[in-house]
């Protein structure tokens, strides 16, 4: 793969891209960055133009200098594509990422493909999700980072128990992506994305794109019910729930989570 730098409403960012053909764009979790995708990016570049994002703030972006809004965010999408010299592009999110996939196809209509909507909301943060992002960004800042006895409450946020039992190297990932996050940047990012988190659900009933909601059985953070009700809110989106994934489920379940993809791509007649 190939790195790139382009500069953006929130700063510089660094993207990994391979492959050629239809453009197909991922962006990550929050602490996570776009090797989270490394094996979508597998399967998928001899056909398309993978393009792998580090989000504002993590990763090898530029560090984030405040809070952002998710408008700025599909911004960011935007001015990627444009310094690739791509019109549209298929938008496969993750968590933070899948919020920000719904509103940029809601925005960007006509350069949304397909959208592939993973372990997300449109619903505002409640209070116990408020409570317990918020402990935890006061904790790494204390500790100057992800690390120690954070790690556990990250693991539970990220992971199920079918990871923790059979996927050590799932756990390992994970565990070695958070403790990079450079503290100052992800506490603007999780207070960006949790307790500023907007209503989406009356600017995703806009979308008239094709849409795929993924849901993990075992993710606390965002439940099944709370997934299916983002893709109640989008005209015509499908739902499916991954039972033995959590919230990374592109880590967790890549093996399906490819097939799902395809699947996708096939019956909307976007596979080439």
């Amino acid at each position: 793969m190939q790195d790139r730098y382009v500069e953006t409403v929130l700063g510089r960012i660094r993207l990994r891209i391979d492959g050629s053909g239809p453009a197909m764009l991922f962006w990550p979790s929050l602490l996570m960055d776009g090797t989270l995708w490394s094996a979508q990016a597998a399967h998928f570049a001899d056909r398309f133009q993978v393009i792998l994002v580090d989000p504002p703030g993590h990763g090898g972006s530029q560090a984030l200098t405040g809070p952002f809004t998710f408008g700025h965010c599909a911004q960011v999408i935007a001015q990627i594509l444009d310094d690739l010299g791509v019109g549209r592009a298929h938008l496969i999110g993750n968590s933070w990422g899948g919020m920000i996939g719904g509103t940029f196809a809601a925005l960007y209509p006509d350069r949304t493909g397909i959208a592939v909507l993973m372990n997300a909301t449109a619903s505002p943060a409640g209070r116990r999700q408020r409570f317990e992002y918020g402990v935890l960004t006061r904790s790494a800042q204390l500790l100057r980072g992800i690390r120690g006895p954070l790690k556990a409450p990250v693991r539970d946020a990220f992971l199920g128990p079918t990871a923790k039992r059979q996927k050590p190297e799932v756990v390992a990932t994970v565990n070695e992506l958070a403790a990079k996050v450079n503290i100052t940047s992800g506490r603007h990012a999780v207070t960006s994305v949790v307790p500023r988190r907007p209503d989406q659900r009356e600017l995703f009933g806009t979308i008239r794109t094709p849409v795929l909601v993924v849901a993990g059985g075992e993710d606390r953070t965002f439940p099944p019910a709370e997934s299916e009700e983002m893709a109640d809110a989008i005209p015509g989106a499908r739902f499916v729930v991954l039972e033995q994934s959590a919230h990374l489920a592109a880590l967790e379940s890549p093996e399906e989570v490819n097939a799902l993809i395809d699947d996708f791509l096939a019956d909307q007649g976007a596979a080439y």
